[in-house]
């Protein structure tokens, strides 16, 4: 082939237009947002599982996100972690691994105006699932 054929054809040949599909990065953007959504949800009921309304103290000490987290609400409902418990037996059993997990330390939230007495009876079963020291949660 000779030059003068290459130069005819380079300036005979049409330029198509660079084009950007929208359609995967909008897919993707959803995608994301879909999963903060899911994971904003998944952390805001994990730490309010039962409607307990804290006692509120004068002087407050952040306590490790990784130690379990006993609730009993005003009407003496116990939940682990989120999830309701049935009895004081089955909240000891399910809390031993957990207990040693952290090292002993459990933290407690009872609602202000619940039973005195089934908080004591909550107490003592942490004790008995093997949690040597108690954080109680205030507000």
């Amino acid at each position: 082939m000779n030059r003068s054929n290459l130069r005819g054809r380079s300036r005979n040949r049409e330029v198509d237009p660079v084009t950007f599909d929208f359609a995967p990065m909008v897919d993707v953007v959803l995608l994301l947002v879909i999963f903060f959504m899911l994971a904003s949800n998944l952390v805001s009921s994990q730490s309010r599982a039962l409607p307990i309304d804290l006692p509120s103290a004068s002087r407050v000490q952040s306590v490790p996100p990784n130690i379990p987290t006993v609730s009993v609400s005003k009407t003496g409902v116990i939940s682990l972690e989120g999830v309701k418990q049935v009895s004081l037996f089955a909240l000891e059993q399910n809390l031993r691994s957990l207990a040693k997990k952290s090292g002993g330390l459990v933290s407690l939230q009872a609602d202000k105006a619940g039973n005195y007495g089934r908080v004591v009876a909550v107490m003592d079963t942490i004790k008995k699932a093997g949690g040597q020291r108690l954080a109680i949660a205030t507000k």
